[in-house]
């Protein structure tokens, strides 16, 4: 490691700083010394970073040309574009974060030295820009708060995109700014992935298309290796890398955590001991900095050719919150890949300036490997820094909100480092591409394959890519000969034949899996060839990709059925296949209970499948799936987040989850403490949040009625000027509770006079209407005096069934003039409980609006909620 000594640095050492949970909690002294106020000089800033030996960094980019960058991309010539969110987190309020003055911007090293010196504004005016990805002579862009995506392109050479064209109708996105989309990439199987969405794209004839993925993963960035399994990581659940095994499409893939990280592996060893965790002093190591990866985001795998060789393949992780890059070893073995530390108990980089924030990574043209320093005081969201928050004391104590409007990005250099020339790509012509195929930087190979996809006369090169396929030295080359072939769509079963016996491993099994949709004709030469196949047998890679190719493209051949099911037994212990038949159960069994909750009723059947995909996008990471809250990593005993199952503040009022939805929770709940903040979402639509409300109620073994998105409505419109996240004690005091009893005038369509057993507190008795269900019978109830209602509970006791087979509830203030339902519904089988937004009433009145049963309608006990 090159120690970097900070003699002469000009640090203001100030008074030692305590804070109360430290001495409260016996916490460890370590970070308690406030050791630097403000901005090092750009010199001071290089000098305070430590790099392992033979390593260097470079400034090569700046600000003032570049501010808050947070991504960045490079086009075939070599031209990078920088995503800078001007407007994150300008103090430690998010004041005027949501304004649209954010921008992509364009740079170009004109005389070949390294460093980016022409420089001009590309687009500008965007509300916090997510990603940029170079296409062509176009960049694609996306941004916050809407899954729409457009093309730019500078059509007069002035450095100043002057196009733009909308090019993927997505529709508006709601929550959190950190909870979207963000580094979308074309991988090589020539589709676009991105984190969080649930779905991948590809230009498919100038337009774009779309695919269901089986889950929407990671946070910021996205990784991807040679062969396109990508790396993601979830800031949320404390994972710095995750569902890496094998292609998203085919599922997400999780072993356990012994198997894929090697013990430790979350662990990190910061230099800055600055304790600006969002998790409090949990996540405070001994020497004062965080102690176990937490913001994890911007992660690439290096795929360059120019740095030491045994840095081909790394994970390249950076970490802003603990001032740190990690750098890990990917080993694949017997079909899966685990990732360890590759230094014991120390980090790749790591710096003591309390403005180093790393956030972004990448191989760059040139071989080497560019790095994002956002160089700001705070990393973390607004949500995470209100007034009275630990994280909050902490930015105050140490001038960290002043620290604002700068940024860097660095080439990480070594002695060995010679750069590659410049590429000219969009200047060549598409046959001059297909050499590019077969280079040894990954940056260069995946660039060729995108443009000659996407160029017009990118059919003419299907010879030479056949050729190349057959006959290329490299085994990467050949693999993206067959790739691009397949995004011209001219992957013939000729070529992928002779595909299915390359001496590599890699090249068969692309050749396997792009062999689907032939498998999903029911190609019988080609599944012939595949199952014949002489390295079959010994190869566990190709083994896998059978199984995932023989599941996704759900042919219906008996014998590449039968050889999938003989597999699997053949396997039945091996982790990797163990999981995937697991996850082939859990997927026939999920499809078959949304088929049976659509049959039973289609708005709640359709409302679970939505919920399920926005749980497993945001809440997963914390809460789990099975919903009994993620164990904290490094603290035996204790959760990220509270359980669900069972849990009454969840299946009593959907009022608390929906409020909770809106506006967010903080502190303790029933004495614990959780580090996974719960932040509002209110800027989700109502059906969404209605959606969330009633998975969650309807899953992990719970059962209540569906959410209303009305009542998601009305109690939107009654918080509307709250600001702050709820506590418990506040749900609590306005969560619906049952009203007195005492005063109640009970009247009935049908047999009246033994509406007071439902009311009488005896569970056993119940009004009956005493003849079958018809559409138009009702209860109704009148009370004393006009009260806000927010919900009835209908309790059919012994009566099972005996609920209104489908219902309306009616509020009114004079019993003649009746507002609009407030709910609408089919009751359950034991009780029906009704929740709606507030609304003052004197009457309240129950009305079977259908009916196809023979029982009886019956109330064993009635309650009407209010507060």
């Amino acid at each position: 490691m090159n120690t970097i000594s900070l003699t002469g640095l000009a640090l203001s050492l100030l008074s030692p700083w305590t804070f109360a949970e430290t001495v409260a909690t016996g916490g460890n002294p370590a970070g308690t010394e406030i050791y630097q106020r403000g901005y090092l000089s750009q010199e001071q800033a290089l000098e305070s970073i430590e790099l392992q030996e033979g390593y260097s960094m470079k400034l090569v980019l700046s600000d003032p040309d570049i501010k808050e960058p947070v991504a960045m991309a490079w086009d075939g010539n070599g031209v990078l574009y920088v995503v800078e969110m001007r407007t994150y987190m300008q103090d430690a309020d998010a004041t005027g974060e949501q304004k649209p003055t954010s921008r992509i911007s364009r740079h170009e090293d004109v005389d070949g030295d390294g460093i980016y010196e022409k420089h001009s504004v590309f687009v500008d005016n965007l509300l916090l820009p997510r990603f940029v990805l170079p296409l062509d002579d176009r960049i694609l862009v996306g941004i916050t708060n809407t899954k729409d995506l457009w093309t730019y392109r500078d059509t007069d050479g002035d450095g100043v995109a002057d196009e733009d064209v909308k090019v993927f109708e997505g529709g508006p996105r709601g929550g959190n700014m950190e909870h979207q989309a963000s580094g979308m990439i074309w991988n090589i199987d020539n589709w676009l992935y991105c984190t969080y969405e649930p779905y991948r794209l590809r230009f498919v004839n100038g337009k774009m298309e779309k695919e269901v993925l089986p889950k929407g993963e990671g946070q910021w960035g996205l990784g991807k290796d040679n062969v396109g399994r990508i790396f993601y990581s979830r800031a949320g659940g404390e994972r710095p890398a995750i569902s890496f095994q094998q292609p998203m499409i085919y599922g997400p893939l999780e072993l356990d955590p012994k198997l894929q990280e090697v013990p430790g592996f979350r662990n990190v060893y910061p230099i800055a001991a600055v304790p600006d965790v969002q998790g409090g002093l949990r996540r405070v190591g001994e020497h004062g900095g965080l102690n176990q990866f937490t913001g994890g985001g911007g992660q690439s795998i290096y795929r360059g050719d120019r740095l030491p060789e045994d840095l081909q393949g790394n994970l390249i992780l950076p970490e802003p919150v603990g001032r740190l890059i990690r750098r890990a070893k990917v080993t694949r073995e017997d079909g899966y890949s685990v990732v360890s530390n590759y230094y014991e108990e120390d980090e790749f980089v790591r710096s003591t300036d309390v403005n180093f924030r790393p956030l972004w990574s990448a191989t760059s043209p040139d071989g080497a490997i560019m790095l994002i320093d956002m160089h700001r005081g705070i990393i973390q969201q607004g949500n995470w820094t209100r007034p009275g928050s630990y994280l909050r004391g902490v930015i105050d104590e140490w001038g960290l909100a002043e620290n604002v409007g700068k940024g860097r990005i660095y080439r990480l250099e070594h002695t060995s480092y010679e750069p590659d020339v410049k590429p000219r790509m969009l200047d060549q012509s598409t046959s001059e591409l297909v050499a590019h195929l077969s280079h040894p930087n990954g940056w260069w190979r995946d660039t060729a394959q995108k443009l000659i996809v996407l160029r017009e006369d990118g059919a003419s090169t299907i010879p030479a890519l056949e050729k190349l396929a057959r006959e290329g030295r490299s085994e990467l080359g050949r693999l993206h000969a067959l790739w691009t072939l397949e995004g011209l769509s001219a992957a013939k079963p000729e070529l992928l034949l002779d595909a299915l016996n390359d001496s590599s491993s890699i090249v068969r099994v692309a050749a396997v899996r792009i062999s689907e949709p032939y498998l999903s004709r029911d190609h019988e030469v080609l599944a012939g060839a595949i199952l014949g196949n002489s390295y079959l047998p010994e190869d566990i890679e190709m083994q896998l990709q059978v199984y995932n190719s023989i599941a996704y493209s759900a042919t219906t051949q008996p014998k590449l059925v039968e050889f999938s099911a003989k597999l699997e037994k053949a396997k039945a212990e091996h982790p990797v296949f163990k999981r995937l038949a697991g996850m082939h159960r859990e997927v026939a069994t999920a499809r078959a209970a949304s088929a049976a909750m659509r049959a039973r009723n289609k708005s709640f059947g359709e409302a679970m499948d939505r919920g399920k995909v926005a749980y497993e996008q945001l809440c997963f990471a914390c809460h789990g799936a099975d919903g009994k809250g993620v164990p904290m990593p490094g603290a035996a005993g204790q959760l990220l987040a509270p359980s669900f199952v069972g849990n009454p503040r969840v299946v009593g009022s959907d009022h608390t989850p929906i409020r909770t939805l809106l506006h967010g929770l903080t502190g303790d709940l029933d004495g614990k403490e959780y580090e996974g903040l719960m932040v509002g979402m209110g800027n989700n639509s109502d059906e969404w949040i209605a959606d969330v409300v009633t998975y969650v109620r309807n899953s992990f073994g719970n059962e209540a009625p569906q959410t209303s998105p009305k009542t998601v409505a009305g109690l939107r419109s009654l918080h509307s000027k709250r600001t702050e996240p709820w506590t418990q004690s506040e749900l609590e005091a306005i969560a619906p509770k049952p009203l007195s009893r005492e005063g109640w005038k009970l009247t009935a369509s049908h047999n009246q006079e033994s509406l007071p057993e439902a009311i009488d507190g005896k569970g056993k008795t119940r009004y009956t209407t005493g003849v079958s269900q018809k559409k138009g019978m009702w209860v109704q109830v009148e009370l004393p005096e006009s009260t806000w209602l927010s919900g009835v509970k209908l309790d059919y006791g012994p009566s099972k069934n005996d609920g209104p087979e489908y219902y309306a509830l009616y509020l009114s203030e004079d019993g003649k003039n009746w507002k609009k339902p407030v709910a609408v519904g089919k009751a359950l089988q034991n009780k029906t409980d009704i929740f709606f937004a507030p609304q003052k009433a004197r009457f309240a009145k129950i009305e079977i609006t259908n009916a196809t049963t023979r029982l009886y309608w019956s109330i064993h006990e009635l309650e009407l909620l209010g507060n």
